[in-house]
């Protein structure tokens, strides 16, 4: 489970702004994707994703290990699905009660699962030896809270929200999570992986 996170736990505003919680993704020098053939520019401004070093190393190996990405549909509506080109993985299952949007992109490898568990078990079947990545918010905790996240991921920007889209969405009881056993310094985000406790 992964998600760029404020210090106070939020993900993005009441109105689904994320603010300066993805500044990071343009403040260095270095691409994520190296020599990327997706013709999607995910930064929004023609600019591409430029990162700090320390950020590119930790990144890159993560993004390339991805085989299929999970996320709600409030996300997918929010981004509309990246226009079919995700920015990591191949494969996108989209959470939702809703079917794709009739015509939407049909080339992509995008699939509408009604439930977590169905979604993670799609997901897998996708990625086969690859990894799942599940976006953290409201479908990432129903996830997290049937116990099918092995790993929570967090890009910390030091920032204050106050209120907002949780990160651990409505999760109301108590994890532990294992001592984290990557901590790294980027420019302005704060890279944090722990094991999730069984």
């Amino acid at each position: 489970m992964h998600s760029v996170v404020s210090v106070d736990g939020f993900i993005a505003d009441e109105k689904d702004d994320v603010g300066p919680l993805h500044d990071w993704y343009f403040n260095g020098d270095t691409p994520i994707t190296e020599g990327s053939d997706q013709q999607y520019d995910h930064s929004g401004a023609g600019s591409g994703l430029k990162v700090s070093s320390a950020s590119a190393e930790y990144v890159r190996p993560i993004w390339e290990a991805i085989g299929t990405i999970v996320m709600g549909r409030n996300l997918f509506d929010l981004v509309n699905g990246w226009e079919g080109q995700p920015p990591a993985g191949d494969h996108v299952v989209v959470v939702s009660h809703r079917p794709k949007p009739e015509g939407w992109h049909p080339e992509a490898s995008y699939h509408f699962v009604d439930g977590v568990t169905a979604a993670i078990d799609k997901a897998q079947e996708l990625a086969g030896e690859r990894t799942v990545s599940v976006n953290a918010g409201e479908v990432g905790s129903q996830i997290f809270a049937a116990g099918l996240v092995d790993e929570v991921a967090m890009d910390v920007v030091p920032v204050v929200f106050g209120s907002g889209k949780r990160y651990f969405g409505s999760i109301d009881e108590q994890h532990l999570l294992e001592d984290p056993h990557v901590v790294i310094q980027g420019d302005r985000v704060l890279h944090l992986r722990f094991k999730v406790r069984r």
